[in-house]
């Protein structure tokens, strides 16, 4: 029998960096596909711009830095960055917000902490709440899915929506946001959280076409297919466990107390699960190993922490979603996290014992 003697850290599967994020970001493929199918070509032009803002911004740091360009580029985090953001905002936002966005994650969040490995907080998250505080407007256009709309928009049409906020027929966003019933639509978590404080019961506002289905019209589907794509990463050792599940689970716990405790004015807990942001958060976003915890009870300290945030602020706070801010404080948790729950060195007492 031969022993091999290597240096940590032991991993079991020999993956790079650049492998990793590249597997990602096809994972997220479809995810990202449904939710151009349901929502518009605008999806695709979003990822488009933030793809190439994001590596413009990268080499233009490693220039600024006296750094060779070419290896941040090769380890495709900043194109993951991108996708993230892109998927996250409207559709059909104007072209500048993304491009906005992403040097912003790229630049301030990532590559000003010390790049990749050293940024404290998740770079498309950070990005997505600067977007969300300083052009609030921009940021909530969201346009219902095809199927609703008045007014199908063609690939021309995408491109005159996003980089001058007119289609190609002359209609504007907010015009092109009204519905084949002649309402302006929101999403089905703004929809409701917005009916919900103007007094109506659950029951009412359940009653508009967003709400087609378990969690709207459009959105079952997008996370069933962000779901699909997690359990990928999930079975290729990609990802950890952990996290995802401590995410969905501490949503599912107190979205299910809550609904039992006043099902007239809050929505069911599958309705949580499936709507909005919530499979992405907890598949290619909480699951970030720069930002995330990393040791095992941390992780899932880490991801019932935002599960449990996503809840408060959907049901408390200001924002419809809250997956972004539910992040971000977790990841300014993580530092303690870690620090109550690293395992005890072998051979060391343990605090508060004689052992």
């Amino acid at each position: 029998m031969s022993f091999k003697i290597a240096s940590s850290p032991h991993n079991r599967v020999n993956r790079s960096t650049a492998n990793l994020m590249l597997l990602v970001a096809i994972a997220a493929l479809p995810g990202i596909l449904v939710q151009a199918v349901l929502f518009g070509y605008g999806v695709l032009i979003q990822l488009l711009l933030a793809i190439v803002t994001a590596w413009a911004a990268e080499a233009l740091t490693m220039q600024l830095r006296k750094k060779p360009v070419l290896p941040p580029l090769k380890d495709h985090s900043a194109l993951l960055t991108g996708l993230l953001l892109a998927i996250a905002i409207p559709p059909y936002a104007p072209w500048w917000l993304i491009v906005i966005g992403t040097f912003f994650a790229v630049v301030i969040v990532k590559q000003l902490y010390g790049g990749l490995g050293n940024n404290l907080f998740n770079p498309a998250m950070a990005a997505y709440v600067m977007l969300l505080i300083a052009f609030p407007l921009q940021m909530t256009q969201w346009l219902p899915p095809a199927s609703l709309q008045s007014d199908s928009l063609n690939l021309s049409d995408a491109v005159c929506a996003v980089f001058s906020q007119f289609s190609c027929s002359g209609f504007s966003i907010s015009q092109l946001q009204t519905g084949i019933d002649g309402i302006s639509m929101a999403t089905p978590l703004d929809t409701l959280r917005t009916d919900l404080t103007a007094g109506k019961t659950l029951t009412e506002s359940l009653q508009q076409p967003v709400f087609y289905g378990i969690a709207g019209a459009g959105w079952l589907w997008v996370n069933l297919a962000y779901l699909a794509g997690g359990l990928v990463l999930l079975k290729l050792n990609v990802i950890g466990w952990r996290i995802p599940l401590a995410v969905l689970g501490s949503l599912f716990i107190f979205s299910t107390l809550s609904w039992l405790a006043a099902a007239d004015s809050n929505p069911s807990p599958l309705f949580q699960l499936f709507s909005g942001a919530t499979m992405l958060a907890a598949f290619f976003i909480a699951t970030d190993p720069v930002s995330a915890s990393t040791t095992n009870k941390g992780r899932l300290l880490y991801g019932a922490l935002i599960g449990f945030m996503i809840f408060i602020i959907r049901k408390y706070g200001g924002y419809p979603d809250g997956v972004a801010f539910a992040v971000l404080l977790a990841n300014m948790a993580v530092p303690l996290i870690d620090y109550y729950t690293r395992p005890r060195t072998y051979g060391h007492k343990a605090k508060g014992t004689g052992k």
